[in-house]
């Protein structure tokens, strides 16, 4: 598989960009973290790495072509939905441009987008169409795939973690609910994978088994990420709730409790 050729300069420039904004916000004064700079640029060097590097001289065809979808799709966006670009847009932009975005990320067609599991079916049920459905294997290799899985990764990857500005931050249980529902679609895909490979393909039996397992594995380690990242916003969420306010004074039952 060949790199797209204005790939890596359109990622080079998106991450400029971002350094650039983030440096506008420092200077200004604004606190701005340097990790999410270093984060926005991790997620680009690994998308590149999902085109560039040659996987296929390590590993068989179609293991190679899953360690190159798990960078793509599950690797990649989650550094850059930490690194928060939305926020930083915001943040950044003049006032019309930020009304446009703001009225963007308000609109009916974002809102559904990031609703947690309409994000989870166009992600993983993108992937059951892609290696399920009667496709022409040609389609496996096409760069847009996995500009595709990227995409639907990173949609997925912000809808559970909501930490940009959203119009209805969903529920506790709905995004948990969802990442569970979404690791076991993805389980039961790579398992699937172990006997029988995409429509049209010829994969050796140990190939199969090999990519079943890297994406089985693959994908639970970066799906327990995710849970773990929910599971810490969902404690300092609790932890805000049960905090009393600043300038709050104790009932007097429990200010006699105690002395």
């Amino acid at each position: 598989m060949t790199t797209p050729a204005p790939l890596p300069v359109l990622v080079l420039v998106g991450c400029l960009l971002y350094t650039a904004c983030a440096a506008r916000l420092r200077r200004r004064g604004d606190r701005w973290p340097v990790r999410r700079d270093a984060g926005f640029w991790l997620g680009g060097v690994l998308l590149v790495a999902a085109f560039a590097v040659p996987w296929g001289a390590w590993l068989p065809p179609f293991t190679a072509h899953t360690a190159a979808h798990l960078t793509a799709g599950m690797v990649a966006p989650l550094p850059v939905v930490l690194s928060r670009p939305v926020t930083l847009a915001l943040r950044t932009l003049p006032p019309p441009g930020r009304r446009a975005l703001v009225s963007l990320t308000r609109s009916r067609l974002v809102t559904a987008l990031v609703f947690p599991p309409v994000a989870a079916v166009l992600d993983i049920g993108g992937l059951w169409l892609l290696y399920r459905a009667p496709l022409p294997p040609a389609v496996h290799h096409d760069p847009l795939v996995y500009l595709h899985l990227f995409g639907a990764g990173t949609l997925f990857t912000f809808a559970l973690l909501a930490v940009d500005p959203i119009r209805h931050r969903p529920g506790w249980a709905v995004r948990g609910g969802t990442l569970l529902a979404a690791s076991a679609a993805h389980a039961i895909l790579a398992k699937s994978l172990w006997a029988t490979g995409p429509s049209g393909t010829a994969h050796t039996p140990a190939d199969l088994h090999a990519a079943s397992q890297l994406m089985y594995y693959g994908g639970d380690a970066a799906e327990l990420v995710l849970a773990v990242l929910l599971a810490g916003q969902w404690y300092r969420a609790r932890g805000r709730c049960s905090r009393p306010h600043r300038g709050t004074r104790q009932p007097a039952t429990a200010q006699g409790a105690t002395r």
